[in-house]
């Protein structure tokens, strides 16, 4: 017992080497010695933790010896100062960090899974696989469903199964995107004067404009304003004729000035020709030139005449040179109508002639073909091909409608 009181208070002279402050009267052996002693304790920042656990044990060994006493083996003392250390060691103090909610954030995110994972066959049955994009389609079909512009297309109105049939034209849809290639577009053909209602239509019958240049389209735009077409006219103008944009500025130029040129009008009613018919400024013009030498050359007409005929009905210069033949033939050799009359009324060639002869032969059944306007009971030509069956019988034949279906019968 004895033993064990000096080990004790050699652990407390011990324990009082590392207090701060400098002791005072040392010699240069005790400094050696206590050198000595520091370097197998702890720093002086862990000083108040280290003597924290030497006390706790001090403590507990007041209450009863060590076991190594009651073996009768003692250990040394450095042993004896190192074994609180070996022992049990302060757990250190965990500090909030600042990006533990971040890490924790990171930690509920699942990693997907492999595609060499082994899943159940409960979980294989679960799997939906999307229908694979064909690479060799005949229809447009086949890729709404893959296809975020088709369907955005599909929404304002385009007729899928029509664009398919223009030559190349599902490849370029298939080819743009939506947000970048087909929404300006779509934003200049509204600014152009095209309604809302008219851009599914529209783009149903020309898709090409889509692939177009906005700046090209745009230069077109201005050539057309100056030349003195208003906004009002434009809109009218590409609304009716599609692919009028598609024509550059030296092609609308062109055409513009054969119309001018060829039927020797002014610019005025060169304007008024194509604003009536905007597809004459698009289509081909092989059938114009036909045309214009059919009404010359066999049908008789002056150049005069031409002009004031192309002003009033402009389908005359796109209308199918045979029908145009027949008609004049049935109107001129057999109602006998004169040239200046059919100048006066070319509305009459844009009308059937099935329609003609079934009027012309009842009224002539009924006496009353009359043609001239010198005579009396005359009958214009634009009151024969015009008005409706009711009221051409009551007012023009001066017969019922039961009288003029009786007498198609006979025919």
């Amino acid at each position: 017992m004895a033993v064990w009181a000096r080990r004790v208070s050699r652990w407390r002279c011990l324990l009082r080497t590392g207090c701060p402050g400098r002791p005072r009267g040392r010699s240069s052996a005790e400094a050696g010695r206590g050198f000595a002693s520091s370097a197998l304790l702890p720093s002086r920042n862990d000083v108040l933790p280290w003597r924290l656990q030497a006390c706790r044990l001090v403590s507990v060994g007041s209450c009863s010896p060590p076991d190594s006493a009651k073996d009768g083996s003692f250990s040394s003392p450095e042993s004896n100062l190192l074994s609180p250390v070996k022992q049990e060691q302060p757990k250190a103090e965990m500090l909030p960090d600042l990006n533990a909610k971040v890490l924790y954030e990171d930690w509920d995110d699942v990693p997907p899974s492999s595609a060499l994972e082994e899943i159940s066959e409960e979980e294989a049955v679960k799997i939906i696989a999307e229908p694979l994009l064909p690479l060799h389609s005949s229809t447009l079909r086949d890729y709404v469903d893959h296809s975020e512009t088709l369907a955005k297309l599909v929404h304002l109105g385009v007729d899928l199964s029509q664009v398919e049939k223009r030559r190349k034209a599902g490849q370029l849809l298939l080819t743009l995107d939506f947000e970048k290639d087909i929404k300006k577009i779509l934003l200049f053909l509204k600014d152009v004067g095209v309604e809302d209602n008219q851009l599914g239509p529209f783009l149903t019958k020309n898709p090409y404009i889509l692939g177009e240049d906005l700046e090209a389209l745009e230069t077109r735009v201005a050539y057309l304003k100056s030349k003195k077409f208003g906004e009002a006219e434009i809109a009218q103008m590409v609304s009716r004729a599609p692919y009028l944009l598609l024509f550059s500025v030296e092609r609308l130029d062109n055409r513009l000035g054969f119309f001018k040129n060829e039927l020797g009008l002014s610019i005025k009613k060169t304007k008024n020709l194509v604003i009536r018919l905007p597809r004459l400024l698009t289509g081909k013009l092989e059938p114009v030139k036909e045309n214009l030498q059919v009404c010359q050359i066999e049908l008789g007409f002056q150049r005069n005449e031409i002009q004031q005929i192309v002003f009033k009905t402009p389908k005359i210069l796109t209308a199918s040179k045979k029908r145009l033949k027949q008609t004049f033939d049935y109107l001129h050799n057999i109602m006998g109508i004169p040239h200046h009359m059919l100048t006066r009324f070319p509305q009459v060639f844009n009308s059937k002639l099935l329609r003609i002869k079934e009027r012309h032969m009842f009224l002539t059944f009924l006496g009353r073909a009359q043609y001239d306007p010198a005579q009396p009971s005359y009958i214009s030509l634009d009151q024969l091909v015009s008005l409706p069956d009711e009221v051409f019988c009551t007012e023009i034949a001066k017969a019922s409608i039961q009288d003029f279906e009786k007498f198609l019968k006979t025919l």
